[in-house]
């Protein structure tokens, strides 16, 4: 197995723990008999976890590697879907997604600067395709709830199946994940100037911001939104978060010619008008079929937010040896992250006030913003690109 494969069944891997959880939210709902304003709550568990995590993995990986956390982190992510099942309140919910969160925040950092390791070794711009394997993950992950749901399997039934055969999945691949570093990288680290001072950096965050507050709120409300407000089965709920990851996963996996046509910065900005439109469609057209459509536009037009950000990211830290940005990853995973689970709980406060057509009508036009922040991006970039 090649350190190309590895890494993108790392990706894989982690969309399918997201697809697994996220599609079974109804049920999970109904067993802790949560309301769509505690649930919300409940669901920034995770984001909390994520948050504090992301930076300290970051910084780990940039002394140590991303092997060994990303060896770690893929054992423990599946094997917390069990306890997640065995909630029973919306305290012990959301306690155990602060866990979950934690573990996917560490999984997230040192899966992306594995797959940096290898774009560079490369020299091909693959990260939409690594991040297509998180899309096809989470489609299995979706799917095999959807399956799961249809044959009445209780979430505890179906996590501890799913657990298994995550920590198989990473035993096969741990021989073979990159992400080594030398004695001198690690003296390099420890004189790295701040990447808090980056303002193109921290445009880039919000352009992938906007993207995770999207990409969480499909993932999370979408099965629900068709559910409670187009009237569907459990079953065919969670095909919504199905289309919108096969939509994402082929945009990423044939996204290299068209990355090198449009050029980074004219893609996301294109993208980021694609979602929007298919999220408005998906609550502004009330029947089924315009939901489908619209959670499969906007897969489609977030595909290349995520991968596009964090290859410039990477890019803004390079070094002349080509190690470097680790930390620029970490800095933009964790704000990125931190959306990508906050957008269930602002769609779940939303729709308690209000009603889950309206929070994601808020979440189109959040997704919206994608354009004027990539445009500031690209006018930042180019004064630095001169120095």
């Amino acid at each position: 197995m090649s350190p190309r494969l590895a890494a993108f069944v790392a990706f894989l891997l982690n969309g399918a723990v997201f697809g697994t959880w996220a599609a079974r939210v109804p049920a999970l709902a109904e067993q802790i008999g949560a309301e769509v304003g505690s649930l919300g709550l409940a669901l920034l568990g995770a984001s909390a976890g994520l948050a504090f995590t992301a930076p300290l993995a970051a910084r780990y990986c940039a002394v140590h590697g991303s092997r060994g956390a990303l060896i770690a982190s893929s054992l423990l992510s599946p094997l917390l879907l069990p306890v997640l099942a065995l909630s029973q309140s919306t305290v012990q919910f959301g306690l155990t997604l602060v866990a979950l969160g934690a573990s996917i925040a560490v999984m997230d950092v040192s899966m992306n600067i594995a797959a940096v390791v290898v774009v560079r070794a490369l020299q091909r711009p693959l990260m939409p395709q690594f991040h297509a394997g998180f899309s096809v993950g989470g489609l299995i992950g979706s799917l095999g709830s959807a399956a799961a749901a249809q044959a009445h399997w209780t979430p505890m039934r179906h996590f501890l199946v799913a657990a298994f055969v995550g920590v198989l999945v990473t035993a096969l691949i741990a021989k073979y994940i990159p992400g080594g570093v030398g004695e001198r990288h690690r003296e390099e680290v420890t004189e790295r100037a701040n990447v808090l001072k980056s303002p193109v950096l921290w445009l880039l965050a919000c352009v992938a911001l906007c993207s995770a507050i999207a990409e969480g709120a499909a993932a999370d409300w979408s099965a629900l939104f068709m559910v409670r407000e187009r009237g569907m089965g459990d079953a065919a709920g969670a095909y919504a978060y199905a289309v919108f990851s096969v939509t994402m996963a082929l945009a990423r996996w044939f996204g290299e010619p068209i990355q090198r046509r449009l050029g980074p910065h004219r893609l996301l900005a294109a993208g980021g008008a694609l979602a929007a439109t298919g999220l408005a469609l998906a609550v502004a057209v009330p029947f089924p079929v315009a939901g489908y459509a619209g959670f499969g536009l906007a897969g489609l037009g977030l595909a290349f937010s995520f991968p596009v950000v964090m290859d410039l990211a990477s890019e803004t830290g390079k070094r002349a040896d080509g190690s470097g940005g680790e930390r620029e990853l970490g800095l933009v995973t964790t704000i990125a992250y931190t959306g990508f689970l906050a957008g269930p709980p602002i769609v779940g406060g939303l729709a308690h006030v209000s009603s889950l057509v309206l929070s994601l009508g808020f979440v189109a036009l959040v997704t919206a913003l994608i354009i004027p922040a990539t445009w500031l991006a690209r006018r930042a970039a180019r004064p630095a690109a001169s120095v």
